[in-house]
């Protein structure tokens, strides 16, 4: 077992179909984070991102975690979690205050007050903010300031991206972690959480789209000009392809499961030669020209509605540094090539590299979320540092949010 003074911390990405859970230790002379444990379970009790019944997502969570315990040799008391779901809504807003005299010096107080403002009203009252990301601030009509804190003045402005999401599925979801025993650091949205372990500050301030295609859904998260600007959630994944080709090619799940992993192609071949699949000691076979017709006509779908979203956001064919895939499946063949011609974007598979990992494959896309949730438990305090969020408290109560303090990393 570690010694009671060495840190570390967790992250554990509660998907549709599976969860992952890693321990990252940190080196307390350097900062360095090192990944020392992973562990991944399937996962029952939700639908498309939300909890539908607590046992299912409970026992993988402590399934995944028992895992990572075991290899990291940790007693994990904590982590930082995932949510997911087409109930998180993403919602830009603006608020003004009156913050006092002339000699008055901006202070954190302030900008907790001008965030509730610009708040109010503008979030429903069954939905709770999960985030508050200022693009800038206005101060007696001085314009584009990114950190007013210190600043002289008597008028403060925001102009700001609000997170929301629905109150009983984030209870759902707190209930599930707390069931598993694990006290809850925070809370991140799954693709922000991606996009924390595979962007760059580069790519960040010039603008890119996350697009983590996970089992049941689909997670965007747009970046520019060093934020936030766009999040959504789409109610598709990879599951739907498994499905397709189970209808389609008439066989079972778990065979067409196999094919998707193994033969399936995101663009069209052009041959119509067989495939064989062996499974519980018998051999399938199928025809590619099939597979590819029905893979092609779901992935049609899915970037469809990417675009969708990109066009609400008006960021159509308009970020310079593309489109960053991540989630199990951008394992799939040529899926760059088929979103490079259907986003009309530059686009790459996103993978967290550079950690020394204890278990294979933690360098793959479907890994980036919970390396991210890893980091950025790291990055907010880690174990020792944080305070479990109790139901009804508000994000917004502990001062600067996660994802601002994410952000607040390549300003520093």
């Amino acid at each position: 077992m570690q010694e009671a003074s060495s840190k570390y911390a967790v992250g554990i990405d509660i998907g549709t179909t599976t969860v992952r859970c890693v321990v990252g230790h940190i080196d307390g002379a350097t900062g360095a984070t090192t990944i020392v444990g992973v562990g991944v379970a399937a996962n029952s009790g939700m639908r498309k991102g939300t909890v539908v019944n607590l046992t299912g997502p409970a026992q993988a969570i402590d399934m995944a975690l028992g895992e990572a315990e075991r290899m990291s040799g940790y007693q994990v008391d904590g982590a930082t979690i995932s949510i997911n779901g087409s109930h998180i809504l993403s919602t830009h807003t603006d608020g003004m205050i009156a913050v006092g005299g002339n000699s008055h010096e901006i202070t954190e107080e302030d900008l907790i007050r001008i965030e509730e403002v610009a708040t109010l009203g503008k979030v429903p009252a069954n939905r709770e903010v999960l985030e508050v990301i200022p693009h800038s601030y206005k101060l007696d009509g001085q314009d584009n300031i990114k950190n007013p804190i210190g600043m002289n003045g008597t008028r403060l402005e925001i102009d700001a991206h609000v997170v929301s999401v629905l109150v009983p599925h984030i209870m759902n979801l707190q209930k599930a972690v707390e069931t598993a025993k694990v006290a809850l650091h925070s809370i991140v949205i799954a693709g922000v959480a991606a996009a924390r372990a595979v962007l760059t500050e580069q790519q960040i301030e010039n603008g890119v789209v996350l697009i983590d295609i996970g089992g049941a859904t689909t997670n965007v998260a747009i970046y520019e000009e060093g934020d936030l600007r766009f999040t959504s959630v789409i109610p598709i994944g990879g599951i739907n392809i498994t499905n397709d080709l189970a209808i389609g090619l008439k066989t079972d799940p778990e065979i067409a499961e196999k094919i998707k992993l193994e033969h399936a192609s995101a663009m069209s071949r052009g041959d119509a030669s067989g495939i064989s699949i062996k499974h519980n000691d018998e051999i399938y076979s199928f025809n590619t020209n099939d597979i590819d017709e029905i893979v092609e006509a779901r992935l049609e779908e899915i970037f469809e509605a990417i675009n969708h979203e990109l066009k609400r956001a008006g960021r159509a064919g308009k970020l310079p540094s593309g489109a960053v895939l991540t989630g199990g499946t951008a394992q799939l063949k040529n899926i760059s090539e088929y979103a490079k011609e259907s986003l009309g974007l530059a686009v790459r598979i996103g993978a967290a590299t550079g950690y020394a990992g204890v278990a294979d494959g933690v360098d793959q896309p479907q890994f980036a979320t919970v390396i991210g949730l890893m980091l950025i438990d790291a990055e907010t305090g880690g174990m020792s540092k944080h305070s479990v969020k109790q139901k009804g408290d508000n994000m917004l109560s502990h001062g600067m949010g996660i994802i601002t303090k994410l952000l607040g990393r390549f300003r520093a």
